[in-house]
C-alpha cells in the first residue's frame, strides 16, 4: 500500500517538493533578480559617489559664494594677473 501511494504521488510530481508542487520556483527567480539588482544599483553608487569626490581635485565653488569671493579665488589660482584683478574689483565697487 505504502509503494502504490508512493509511486502515485512521484507521478504527481509533489513527492520531491512535499506537497507544494513546484509553484515556488517563481517566487524564487523574483526574489533573487530583485536582489541582485539591489546589489549592482549599490555598487554604480558608491563607486560614483567615492570617484565624484576625488576626480576634481578640488572641492566645488559653494553656491552661495559672493562675486567678491570667486575674483578673489582666480587671483589665487594665478587666472588674472594683478591688473586685472584690480580693475574688475574696481568694477564691483570694492577696493582691492
Amino acid at each position: 500500500m505504502a509503494l502504490r501511494r508512493t509511486c502515485a504521488n512521484a507521478q504527481k510530481g509533489t513527492i520531491m517538493m512535499w506537497g507544494y508542487g513546484y509553484d515556488g520556483w517563481a517566487w524564487m527567480w523574483v526574489v533573487g533578480s530583485l536582489f541582485v539588482i539591489g546589489v549592482v544599483v549599490l555598487v554604480v553608487v558608491l563607486v560614483r559617489n567615492s570617484t565624484a569626490r576625488t576626480s576634481a581635485g578640488t572641492p566645488p565653488v559653494a553656491m552661495t559664494s559672493t562675486p567678491r569671493q570667486i575674483l578673489d579665488e582666480r587671483y589665487a589660482r594665478g587666472e588674472l594677473t594683478t591688473d586685472e584683478y584690480r580693475e574688475r574689483v574696481e568694477t564691483l565697487g570694492g577696493t582691492p
